[in-house]
Formats: C-alpha cells, structure tokens, sequence
C-alpha cells in the first residue's frame, strides 16, 4: 500500500550520470498529450498506453520508417463506464486482444477495484469481465501468460490465483500452497514454463525473510524455491498495516533471473539476488550505490541481453538514478531528463521492436532508450525455410513458422502494479522500394514459451493498405529481428 501516487507534472532538468558510452535518450518528438502509464506493445506493432486514473486508452503509432520517436498519437477506444484504475494487472493475449484487471486506485481513489476488462483492437472495443468467483478485491495485482497461453492473475490480498479462459471469459481457481499473500510481488516467467517469485511477507516458515516460491502450471500448486540469500523486501508502513515493496525481477537469455530490493534508503543500499533457472540456485548480487533501491520500478531486457533498471534513494523518493546489469555488474547509464525530479514507482518501461525501450512516467513525458552492443545471433528468431520468394496478397492471413519467435524473456517487468510483457512474435514487412516499414498483425501463436527449443508459429494478416511489390520481411520478438526473407506483396 502506498500512500496516493498521483501524477504531477515535472520540470525538466538534464539527468544522467555522466557515463561515456553509446546509450542514448531521445523524447518523442510528440509527447503523449495524457498521462501516460502501462505501454502496452500490440501484435500490429503499434503500442497502446493507459490514461492514469481515468477510463481513456491511446495509440502511438510509428511513422513510416518505423521511428516510434517520430510516431503519432491518436485515442482508441475508451474502458466500460466506471473503470479508471491506477495500477492493474496487463497482459497481451496470444490471440492479440488485452486484458486489464484490477486497480489499486480507481479514477485515483483507494479501492482496490475487483473490475477488468478485455480489448479487442479490430473492433477496437473494450468488454467488461466479470472477477473470479468470491473475490473482492484484485487491486495492484500481478498477472502473467503462461507457457501454454492462458493468463494468470492474482488476487492482490491473498493467496489466490486464477486461470481465465479467454474464449468463456471464465476463471478456474489455481495456485495451492502459496505461502504468503500475494501482495507486492511480481511474477517471471521460467524456460521451463514454471513463475518465480520472491515472497514479500515474512511468516514463521521463514524468519529471514528471503523466501522464494515457483509456480508449477501442471501441478497448479506453488512450493519454495529456497533462499534469495539477502532480503529484498523492505517495509512502508500506512496507517493500517505494513506493506513491503518489491524491484521487478528480468530473466535474462543465460536463464539466470536478476531480481532487485527494495531496501534502500540514507543507511542502505538495495541488495539484488540471481536465480539461476537452469540449476535452481540462488546467489546474491551486487548491492546499489549510494542508498539508492527499486520500490517499485521498471526494468527491461535490452537485446543486448542486459537488463535496464530505474532506481531511486530510498522508497518512493525522487531522483531517479539508472543503471545496466550485464550478467557480470551494474553499471550507471544516463537518465531520461524528467527522471531527475521523479521516484522509480512512476516510470514504465516496454521493450518495441526496434530494440529500444519505451519509457513513460506518470507525467506525459515520454523517451526511447537507444543502447550499445548486439545481439547474439543465436537469439534471433529463425524463420523455418521456405521459397526463395514467397507471394502473399493484402488482406489474407498466413501461418509462419520458425524458433525462438517468443524470445528469451517475457521483455519488462516490474511488479504487482504493472506488466508489459513481450514474449510473442511480430511480423514487420519493409518495401523494397520506398523503404516503408508495414506491420502484419499476428495472432494465435502456438506458445508463449520463453527460450524454448521447439517449432513455433504464428499467423499474420497482411494489411489491406500496404504497399504493393518486393519486400523484406522479419519476424521481431523482443526487439531482436531474424534474418529477412523476400515477399511478393500482390
């Protein structure tokens, strides 16, 4: 529970920490005329974003080269009567529609909503679901799309999760043997198909108060998955009960799981831990300087393979501080200008398919992250072989095959009180000859599996207004490209 963390408006100074190096900050050159939380990416390459504290959705829409800098602004269609919440639980569905449920604040009053909704974005309409059976509440809770495709959600005030059946609209209890409630914590997405989280209570089963738990969508019962070796939580107290806040915790294409603490301040600095995936081993990480910690907070999986994190000195302080975690150290990168005067809980971060980082405050300031590096080509989508040129005609849908289409990562992370993930495929076509970039909307992707083996595949609906005539085309999944094939657009 925070106390209310409503935008306001914040002066823009030059931010950074004055490192050398190739990473880079540009605004949008149309800045988000709202303000802007929770970017979503859609599977047509357009990236929507939620209006704080109010029922309005907007679309930024990249211009014809593919700039998102360049992109533009225009507003879609509005949530059901009612529902303006602030800090949910977001998710892109493997069919391309978007779920929101919950709400901490709801048109900025504490209520901790049990409302959702479910956008379609060719109709461009949203729809009211009903909560899972017996809950009250839903607020500042996580939610996720498992390996097999169906979203999980939390209740953010107890233990219980629930498995929604897109086409029903229904939900099936999940989730025995939780420990501790489900408050504050995030979720992250294994190869192996189980979550991690890191529990953000401390009970008598764990006086240290660094456990650990995974979720095995199989058995659909959760158990520990040991000591996070340092604490990570850290404690707010409000006028009824003490809340603990969590960083948000990015698997990285190693399988290793870089979680972040939130128990920083004047006296300390945030500790951090590593998971490795592949062994089930926790070991602790490097602390951050100068007291600063993510108390909520966004983080992102460049392709690169490092992870971007916002932090701040102390809980909910001002004077955001940002750094890059590539495996081995964290290191200090630059800052968007507006960070400076702002607290790491309002900053948002979506990874596009062009390999930057989308980053939104709660102020109407938008920013792209450009970084240094490449990369490793074997984290590149492989389309499966095919023609030496293939036809495909406006309007049609195709199937298209390959591996590595969902990626090594769910791409962003950051809590209870938002998620962006995007570990599905795109399909972006550049024309041979104007070199105009189209996106070709997919959906019903086969999993939603990170860094898994097997074949996947998705379909794609060639747009009806694209440009005629010999084009490249690609298949994105978290910002990394493979290798083009050529089309016939007929």
């Amino acid at each position: 529970m925070r106390t209310v963390r409503v935008p306001i408006f914040l002066a823009l100074f030059l931010s950074g920490l004055g490192v050398a190096g190739a990473q880079t900050w540009t605004p949008l050159a149309n800045q988000p005329p709202f303000s802007a939380g929770n970017p979503l990416l859609l599977t047509d390459g357009t990236v929507i974003a939620h209006a704080t504290c109010a029922p309005e959705w907007w679309r930024l829409t990249p211009d014809g080269n593919g700039s998102y800098i360049n992109g533009t602004w225009s507003r879609i269609a509005s949530l059901p009567d009612g529902y303006g919440p602030l800090y949910f639980a977001s998710a892109v569905l493997p069919d391309g529609r978007v779920i929101v449920e919950g709400g901490e604040y709801n048109f900025c009053q504490a209520v901790w909503s049990n409302r959702g909704a479910i956008y379609d974005p060719v109709a461009n309409s949203w729809s009211s679901i009903a909560p899972p059976s017996g809950w009250s509440t839903i607020g500042d809770a996580q939610g996720i799309v498992l390996a097999n495709g169906t979203f999980m959600l939390a209740n953010c005030c107890t233990t219980e999760t629930a498995l929604f059946d897109s086409k029903k609209l229904t939900w099936t209890p999940t989730g025995a043997g939780k420990a501790d409630v489900n408050d504050e914590e995030g979720w992250t997405l294994l190869p192996n198909g189980h979550v991690l989280t890191v529990d953000a209570y401390v009970f008598s089963y764990d006086p240290a108060g660094t456990n650990s738990e995974i979720y095995d969508p199989s058995s659909g019962t959760w158990s520990s998955a040991g000591s996070t070796l340092v604490q990570l939580w850290d404690s707010y107290p409000s006028a009824s009960r003490a809340s603990y806040e969590l960083g948000p915790a990015v698997l990285r294409p190693d399988g290793t799981v870089f979680a972040t603490g939130a128990n920083g301040g004047p006296n300390a600095s945030g500790h951090t831990a590593i998971f490795d995936s592949h062994t089930g081993i926790w070991t602790a990480g490097p602390d951050f300087p100068s007291g600063l910690d993510i108390a909520d907070g966004p983080a992102a999986l460049l392709p690169n393979g490092n992870v971007l994190l916002e932090a701040s000195p102390g809980i909910f302080k001002k004077g955001a501080k940002f750094f890059e975690w590539d495996g081995f150290s964290l290191f200090a990168v630059p800052g968007p200008a507006p960070a400076k005067t702002g607290a790491s809980y309002i900053g948002n971060m979506l990874v596009l398919p062009t390999g930057q980082i989308l980053w939104t405050d709660l102020n109407g300031n938008a920013y792209v992250y450009s970084s240094s590096g490449s990369p490793n080509p074997a984290w590149a989508p492989r389309i499966q072989s095919g023609p030496p040129v293939t036809n495909i005609s406006r309007g049609n849908t195709y199937r298209i095959a390959g591996f590595n289409f969902n990626g090594f990562s769910q791409g962003a992370a950051y809590g209870d009180d938002a998620q962006a993930a995007t570990n599905y495929p795109l399909v972006r076509i550049t024309n041979h000859g104007t070199g105009h970039v189209f996106y070709a909307r997919t959906h019903d992707h086969s999993t939603m599996a990170v860094a898994s083996p097997e074949l996947a595949s998705t379909r794609y609906d060639v747009p009806a207004g694209m440009e005629v005539g010999l084009a490249d085309l690609v298949v994105v999944a978290n910002g990394i490209a493979s290798a083009p094939i050529t089309v016939n657009v007929q």
